[in-house]
């Protein structure tokens, strides 16, 4: 109740601002008039979508839930000046209230974001993971097959960030994540991995695992799921897998091929700088809070 009432008081600050700028959710549980309310303030508000928060809602297992709040978020969208979606999955939801939705996914900034020169006789080429404990459950699956490519000597397993989860696994390194040292430890990988299951929610990812791990020059192994899809292009950067012997098969394939792993960590270097970089999406980013500021202004639309 005490972080609600702070946010009721940053909002009645927010008057004297030229513009709101929402990540996810002002109220999470509230009703949609209650977060419509901004609307209702005279300041032009954008709101940031980069996962289908929508579906804790109106996908939720509880009918009650699914009931009073499964479009919760339609007020506050019919209201806004501008929804930034970080894929179409999103857009896709977003447009229906918003004509003023665009997609500007997820990005990383390639200054630090920076492939490593390889480490000469450092033993078998690295498996590795970035996430968290809420997203642990992906790479459950493929646990028992990466193990065993650990214990025949043709891998090592890096994971980071999954915390007390995945705390018993001695036969990966198990890492604890960091904002200072996150860079460094994708940097310590050769392959990069992004399991996932398709469902709605993953749908609505927007492949940041995969974007740091190109990022940084390494290969990528993904499930066929979302903008996963577009990132992990088979021939091009990566491989993409469903089953574990699919996942083993791609794995095995660019652990043997050191070649194959260079050249595929070079695209996917190039095609963030191209498409998934800071560089190039903050113009995109600053023009759309620009526009909606100036559209308040002076009551004109802007394409």
């Amino acid at each position: 109740m005490a972080a609600y009432l702070r946010r009721v008081l940053a909002l009645l600050r927010a008057q004297q601002y030229d513009l709101v700028w929402i990540h996810k959710e002002l109220f999470p549980y509230t009703p949609g008039w209650f977060e419509g309310l901004i609307g209702r303030m005279g300041i032009p508000v954008v709101y940031d979508f980069d996962d289908a928060i929508f579906h804790n809602y109106d996908l939720s297992r509880r009918p009650l839930v699914r009931q009073l709040l499964g479009r919760r978020f339609e007020p506050l969208l019919r209201r806004v000046s501008a929804v930034s979606c970080g894929n179409a999955y999103l857009w896709d939801y977003a447009a229906r209230f918003c004509p003023n939705s665009v997609v500007i996914p997820t990005v990383v900034d390639t200054d630090g974001y920076r492939p490593r020169s390889p480490a000469p006789d450092a033993g078998p080429p690295v498996i590795g993971w970035i996430g968290s404990h809420s997203t642990w459950s992906y790479v459950e699956p493929l646990v028992p097959m990466l193990e065993a490519l650990v214990v025949e000597g043709r891998a090592r397993v890096r994971i980071v960030g999954s915390g007390v989860a995945a705390a018993d696994l001695p036969a990966f390194e198990m890492i604890d994540w960091t904002e200072a040292t996150e860079i460094a430890e994708v940097q310590a990988m050769d392959i990069g991995i992004m399991p996932l299951t398709d469902d709605p929610w993953s749908r609505g990812k927007c492949g940041y695992k995969l974007i740091q791990y190109m990022a940084c020059g390494l290969p990528v192994v993904a499930s066929p799921v979302g903008v996963n899809v577009d990132l992990a292009q088979p021939g091009v950067n990566g491989m993409l897998a469903e089953t574990v012997e699919e996942w083993r098969g791609a794995l095995v394939s660019l652990l043997e091929d050191e070649t194959l792993r260079a050249a595929y960590g070079r695209a996917g270097r190039e095609r963030v700088e191209r498409d998934f970089s800071l560089k190039a999406h903050a113009p995109r980013f600053i023009a759309l809070l620009q526009s909606a500021v100036a559209d308040k202004q002076d009551g004109q639309p802007r394409p």
